[in-house]
């Protein structure tokens, strides 16, 4: 009776990092929280389905199959208070089932049965009402396609329709997905009472009592049902499970004979059963050589089929994007677990240890960070705190969480440590949470995630949005449909080759300022990391520099939008220091040193703030050809000239400008359609620009 799923299911760590089990997280901005289930992909369509608008049947619809038909009937049904049942069909030798009839559920009576003979026989009272309500399909084949048409409709009820928080109380509704299932099986083995397991459903989906798909009967129904085939299936899952993960074991010692560069490591138990299980690739390990100064190690992630939390270490190359380090799965989430994740990951790192460490906001993982890696500064992302504060403190707060949450996003920007803590204690008493056990655990690590604390670590622009979305959209690649744990291994591999051999198209980056440091920048670094500073470069313009009587510098905005920033310059060895410690966060210059470079007459920024990870010889896959850049800067060049005098041109009459608008459309509709053309031509091309 209990159906296993048959594929992987990935499940967010819903467990709150205050280890109370009635806490569960919700992330907020993410409805989804299972991942590579196709039971949870179709649920997921039944209830997009579900709020579209269904309209009533009429004779003479048609539908591509009886199974469309039935589900957009009960649809129609669920919205208008009843529920459907399949009554009888009817079958020829030439058609096959040529005619179905869905009706009512209240439709018919009840025969009578013969009664028990037993003392007290229950007396079951009958919901069948004789509903003429109906619909009756028949089938027919027009040109060779077989389609269902609607021969008869009655919308006509004879009992009330329900409302909207009852009719989902109809047995028809009330279903138990195989991900629930195993769910619940998962938790009935674990000894929770009925009770408590709808109440564990409850937290994990983020649903109001009594807002599951199903009632507690039904749970108990279905433990009832499934207790002889509970120690069946627990057997059946644990052989799988066992047997999967030996076959994950064969799949590194194959790979690792395939490629030397391959390199992989687990641990048994006291029954000599594989138990954690890390792995990592030849070109993740040299990739780490470039970009290992800084380290994320997501455990976002576990396995309810296997029980297994995943582990991934990721960097961030100098393009911007989430490269693929390393992998491990683990038993179970204590500190020991991983203290050896950590120290498996450095020893196929060949020891080097990261600058600094990202994380999520959990105890096992901080202990073991101290121990393995006491050198290695530790923060925890800022995307896991803010991701729980609504599941936190929207409710306790009710209206006013806005204002609440408005503050606390601005108090992880203070860059004053003495700010930061006045602020949270009014931030505290403002909104009586004192005795909050959340707000406590959050203060207990204010000196992993707050921006005060962590300003001098260097993150590499690794607590952007950009880059938790190229994170997540890896994560997301190697977690879709899977059956087994040897496919999980193929598509981490997979997705590795093509994090490191992708190459985004060469970016052409115009020169805003026309300042000999960005011209110079531009050539040096990587569109993404040029990026960045050319943006800085802009903002610095805004800028007054007022020189001290040390040699250092007051660098304010002009309108005094924000405070004054403290410039220290050391001409003996170019050493520029500011006091908003960008340049130690990111490895880019800030608007303020920029300023004061500027006011020095610096033409070029010394080679020792252009970091080798954001250049564009670290490239993990090596450009095809040096002279693109400048190939570019002569073509935009002569187009932006060509433009410029089209524009003036155009302008002069309105028919003039019709022609000129008309022409270039068509121009650009021909250009789009046109071939590719190669390399050579593009230099031949670039070549007879710069000749005319």
């Amino acid at each position: 009776m209990a159906m296993k799923p048959s594929n992987n299911i990935w499940l967010r760590r819903q467990q709150c990092p205050c280890g109370d089990w009635k806490c569960y997280i919700k992330y907020e901005g993410d409805d989804q929280t299972l991942v590579g289930s196709q039971v949870i992909k179709s649920e997921t369509s039944l209830c997009s389905s579900s709020v579209e608008a269904v309209f009533t049947p009429y004779v003479g619809q048609i539908f591509k199959s009886d199974d469309d038909a039935f589900e957009y009937y009960s649809n129609f049904a669920r919205k208008n208070g009843f529920s459907i049942r399949k009554a009888r069909s009817t079958e020829s030798q030439n058609l096959g089932i040529y005619r179905r009839d869905f009706v009512c559920y209240r439709s018919g009576f009840n025969q009578p049965r013969k009664k028990a003979n037993v003392e007290h026989p229950r007396e079951r009272k009958s919901v069948r009402c004789g509903c003429d309500a109906k619909l009756y399909l028949t089938k027919e084949v027009v040109d060779g396609v077989t389609q269902w048409y609607v021969s008869q409709f009655s919308n006509v009820h004879n009992h009330e329709l329900l409302e909207d928080d009852q009719v989902r109380l109809l047995p028809a509704y009330r279903k138990i997905q195989e991900a629930d299932q195993e769910r619940i099986l998962l938790l009935s083995k674990a000894g929770f009472p009925v009770n408590r397991i709808v109440k564990v459903l409850e937290l994990e989906k983020g649903v109001q009592p009594g807002q599951l798909p199903f009632i507690e009967k039904d749970v108990r129904n279905f433990v009832r049902t499934c207790k002889k085939t509970v120690q069946e299936n627990d057997a059946l899952l644990t052989e799988k499970r066992e047997n999967d993960t030996l076959e994950l074991l064969e799949a590194c010692k194959a790979m690792a004979e395939r490629d030397a560069d391959f390199v992989y490591d687990y641990t048994t138990d006291d029954n000599d059963k594989v138990e954690n299980i890390a792995w990592s690739y030849g070109d993740s390990i040299r990739s780490y050589t470039m970009f290992g100064d800084v380290v994320n190690f997501d455990t976002t992630y576990r396995s309810i089929t296997y029980g297994l939390l995943l582990g991934v270490w990721f960097g961030i190359d100098n393009h911007g994007r989430a490269i693929f380090f390393g992998c491990v799965l683990l038993q179970d989430e204590t500190s020991r677990s991983f203290s050896w994740a950590l120290e498996t990951f450095l020893r196929f790192m060949r020891g080097r240890h990261p600058q600094t460490i990202l994380t999520d906001l959990d105890s096992g993982i901080r202990d073991a960070i101290a121990t393995e890696f006491p050198n290695t500064k530790h923060v925890i992302c800022k995307w896991h705190i803010l991701s729980k504060v609504s599941s936190w403190f929207s409710l306790p707060l009710g209206s006013q969480y806005a204002d609440f949450k408005s503050e606390f996003d601005m108090l992880c920007l203070l860059e004053s440590i003495e700010d930061f803590e006045h602020q949270w204690n009014h931030l505290v008493a403002r909104f009586g949470l004192g005795s909050d056990k959340h707000i406590a655990l959050l203060f207990s690590y204010r000196a992993f995630w707050p921006f005060c604390y962590i300003r001098n670590y260097f993150l590499a622009r690794m607590t952007t949005s950009e880059y938790s979305k190229s994170l997540d959209t890896f994560l997301k690649r190697i977690l879709s449909s899977q059956t087994c744990l040897q496919v999980f291994f193929d598509q981490v591999g997979v997705a590795a080759c093509y994090g490191i051999q992708t190459r985004e198209e060469m970016q052409y980056t115009h020169i805003k300022t026309c300042m000999p440091i960005e011209e110079h920048a531009r050539s040096i670094l990587t569109p993404y990391a040029f990026n960045v500073l050319q943006h800085a470069i802009v903002q610095s313009m805004q800028y007054a520099a007022t020189e001290m009587a040390n040699g250092s510098y007051l660098v304010r905005h002009y309108k005094k939008m924000e405070g004054e920033c403290l410039v220290i310059w050391i001409p003996e060895d170019e050493q520029i220091h500011c006091s908003c410690k960008e340049f130690e966060h990111s490895g880019i210059l800030c608007r303020h040193s920029l300023r004061v470079l500027v006011v020095k007459n610096y033409f070029q920024l010394p080679e020792k703030y252009f970091l080798i990870r954001w250049r564009l010889e670290s490239s993990l896959v090596p450009m095809d050809d040096q002279n693109t850049q400048s190939i570019s800067d002569e073509c935009s060049e002569a187009f932006h000239s060509l433009a410029a005098t089209l524009l003036t041109e155009s302008l002069i009459s309105k028919e003039r400008f019709n022609y000129v608008h008309r022409e270039l459309t068509v121009l650009l509709d021909h250009v789009q359609n046109m071939p590719v053309i190669d390399e050579v031509s593009f230099n031949l091309a670039a070549n007879n620009v710069s000749e005319s």
